[in-house]
């Protein structure tokens, strides 16, 4: 269980997250979804102990987050923000093999080139992992570095906007990937997105957040309805069933 104490974050006079309790389900993907600058990314990295906090605690495993050692939490729990400047020429494996720094300290053993291998296989990414970064498209960046989160064998996993420069079909395999790594492996996913029907189509939870605040949390069925989404967004909503899926329509 991860859970989330009273966090505020201020900049300068700015509040930019404001007292927020939050209990994160183990074993589900819970999405954080809202506005522009509602608090979801800067929540995330307090959380994920990137960035201070003004007041509050966060718990993991009903231990105080900042009383576990850096390697410890690492091996507990990883994060993918939404830029990923890497300044080095390295191939996708040779990213992908980050992820076990925390085991390995950059000497990798065959577990670790086992977790490596599974990861690179993971996100369909075999045929191209000796290729240079600088040689992919964003999409197939973006995927060598969710590989590299995957390789990192955390139970918990924090994800800022993983479908940015992502196409239509590379998105959904991406979303398909980390329902699997939820229901095969029992991984605990937060995700911030922005794509509403993303989040209604593969999140078991969704935490809708405006002005640094909460304002609804609960299922993904409680979340996903017009009145909740217009109280959101401020726009219109039509949402429709859809094969058994929540779709909403707005324009």
């Amino acid at each position: 269980m991860l859970e989330v104490k009273n966090i505020s974050k201020l900049y300068g006079n700015k509040k930019v997250v404001n007292d927020v309790s939050l209990k994160i389900e183990k074993g589900k993907i819970t999405s954080f979804v809202g506005p522009n600058g509602a608090g979801k990314s800067t929540l995330l990295s307090i959380i994920t102990r990137l960035i201070d906090r003004q007041c509050g605690e966060v718990y993991l495993e009903n231990k105080v987050i900042e009383n576990y050692g850096k390697n410890e939490l690492s091996k507990k729990i990883s994060i993918l923000k939404q830029s990923n400047n890497i300044n080095l020429r390295l191939t996708i494996r040779e990213l992908v093999s980050f992820g076990r720094f925390p085991y390995s300290k950059g000497r990798l053993k065959s577990e670790d080139e086992k977790y490596i291998s599974e990861a690179i296989e993971y996100m369909r990414l075999e045929d191209i992992q000796d290729k240079y970064l600088d040689e992919l498209s964003g999409g197939q960046r973006q995927r060598a570095f969710i590989a590299m989160v995957i390789a990192q064998g955390t139970e918990y996993i924090f994800l800022d906007e993983p479908l940015n420069n992502l196409d239509m079909s590379n998105s959904v395999q991406m979303m398909k990937v980390l329902r699997k790594l939820c229901d095969d492996l029992g991984k605990t996913i937060v995700i911030v997105m922005h794509d509403i029907n993303f989040a209604s189509c593969y999140s078991d939870y969704v935490v809708a957040f405006k002005d640094g605040s909460i304002v609804k949390k609960g299922t993904t069925d409680e979340m996903i309805n017009k009145n909740t989404l217009e109280e959101i967004y401020q726009m219109e909503f039509d949402v429709q069933n859809i094969n058994g899926r929540k779709i909403s329509i707005y324009y």
